[in-house]
């Protein structure tokens, strides 16, 4: 191929790329008649975004679109782009059809339910459709949901166990251990500078070791406490089903003892259900007010240990309670030697819309909000454990902004 059919063949690509973006009245501009996979591509994306001219849609063309109100054509729309996207496209499209087409009521059937591509957000939309659900969805729905929770424990188990596993051997280290305890690795490596040569023994030496360096008693016993505060607000959906999983892979760790608490306006303890995640999401109930103040208070009561307890308060910090209450119980607990960590969001996508004066409040107690991805947990946590500062993201990210 000549580079003149080179550029040639990248110019219609081009052209054929903003004919899809455009729609239908972009056909003369840019010389483009779909036909084949690409006219069926372009029906599937009509179909969506063509609806009613609302804005940000495709422009239309004059012809009407839309998903209509059957379950069969939705079904068969979620089919055609199943075929024509991959996974991640296919997850914006269903969503972008939930919020512009409000077409939540239609996953309360289960066909609908066995046709879509299960994510963490179709997870937080069936959650909030839980207590409407009838109970021949509800076995599909939990089906759903357990398929989205196994990938994600896939995805992150390996790591945050190694990571905490590491943060916590290191913060069970002691320097005058018995003997039984010493990490002989560890501690002679740390005296190497002490090695003396012995006179007349050809250059045999021995190693000083004036520190010990141990594992510490703790090393078969509950070393941290975790307790993790959950809002359950409808905005926090995603924060809700990452927070569950992570609960499950902490509690699942002998060294320690985590407490998984959700809150609304009420507060209820999901601790005895953390051996499956599924059963800790459906206990939830998105929606509804917030009051973070009496969600610590809970929090506070059952801590045993300050100097071992990791506090995780996960929301939006729109307070609907006592203000200067909250900001009074942070400051105990810190102050009683808690370490205190405040995520305004925990999910892909970085942080929502938050209370920018009550995150202000908390970084002035020294108890920064910011938002954390999924990936980043495990650090956060590690670093929370070991009592060193938290590896807050970069706030000239748009995508992980902090309040400093």
């Amino acid at each position: 191929m000549t580079t003149t059919d080179t550029t040639t063949s990248a110019h219609d690509e081009r052209l054929r790329r903003w004919r899809m973006v455009l729609g239908a009245d972009s056909e003369e501009s840019t010389g483009r008649r779909l036909t084949g996979r690409d006219a069926a591509m372009d029906q599937a994306l009509t179909a969506l975004y063509e609806n009613g001219g609302r804005p940000g849609g495709r422009s239309g063309g004059g012809r009407s679109a839309g998903l209509g109100a059957s379950a069969p054509s939705v079904a068969r729309w979620l089919g055609d782009i199943r075929t024509y996207f991959p996974s991640s496209v296919v997850q914006v499209m269903q969503r972008d059809a939930i919020d512009r087409l409000g077409l939540s009521a239609l996953l309360l059937e289960p066909e609908m339910l066995e046709a879509v591509e299960a994510d963490v957000h179709l997870v937080g939309t069936l959650l909030s459709l839980n207590k409407a659900m009838p109970e021949t969805t509800k076995e599909t729905a939990r089906a759903v949901v357990r398929k989205v929770v196994e990938q994600l424990e896939k995805r992150l188990t390996t790591r945050t166990r190694a990571t905490l596993t590491g943060a916590l051997d290191r913060s069970a280290k002691v320097t005058r251990p018995r003997h039984h305890d010493i990490d002989w690795d560890r501690t002679i490596r740390a005296n190497l500078k002490n090695y003396l040569e012995l006179p007349g023994r050809d250059g045999a030496g021995t190693v000083v070791p004036e520190r010990l360096i141990g594992y510490g008693r703790a090393a078969q016993s509950v070393k941290k406490d975790v307790i993790l505060c959950i809002d359950q607000s409808g905005s926090m959906a995603a924060s809700v089903v990452y927070a569950s999983v992570f609960g499950a892979v902490l509690a699942s760790m002998r060294s320690l003892r985590t407490r998984l608490v959700v809150f609304d306006t009420a507060v209820v303890d999901l601790t005895d259900q953390l051996d499956d995640p599924v059963d800790v999401l459906f206990g939830t109930q998105l929606g509804g007010g917030t009051d973070i103040n009496r969600a610590l208070a809970y929090c506070q009561s059952k801590i045993t240990r300050p100097a071992d307890t990791v506090v995780v308060l996960i929301s939006d910090l729109y307070e609907g309670g006592i203000r200067n209450e909250m900001l009074k119980r942070v400051a105990a607990m810190k102050a009683s030697g808690v370490q205190f960590v405040t995520l305004l969001a925990l999910s892909d996508e970085g942080a929502p819309a938050y209370d920018r004066d009550h995150a202000a409040a908390l970084s002035a107690l020294g108890a920064p909000a910011f938002a954390c991805t999924p990936d980043l947990f495990p650090d956060v946590m590690a670093a929370a454990i070991e009592k060193r500062p938290l590896p807050i993201p970069d706030p000239e990210n748009a995508a992980t902004r902090a309040i400093l």
